[in-house]
């Protein structure tokens, strides 16, 4: 048999692209959140106010508020994201 031998088998290699390094969102623990701004509440006849830094927030009924506000306090990050975004849609 006449073999014909060209040199070593090539086999097609894979470069596998180095991996991009994950850049993660600077986020303040929740202590540096809360001092951030301060939180007043103002009762009213009929519920009441509460005010966050610059905003003021209205409640008709003080057991909504006070939900709202243990919500912010147990989660400040994402419960102040929540609140911005729903300042920005009424303005």
């Amino acid at each position: 048999m006449n073999e014909r031998y060209d040199g070593p088998i090539q086999s097609e290699m894979v470069m596998e692209e180095p991996a991009m390094p994950t850049v993660k969102e600077y986020r303040p623990n929740k202590q540096e959140i809360l001092k951030e701004y301060e939180i007043t509440i103002r009762f009213l006849s009929i519920g009441c106010v509460v005010r966050v830094g610059c905003k003021e927030i209205p409640f008709r009924c003080i057991k909504e508020a006070m939900h709202e506000v243990t919500k912010y306090v147990d989660n400040p990050y994402e419960e102040g994201k929540r609140w911005r975004q729903l300042f920005e849609s009424e303005e």
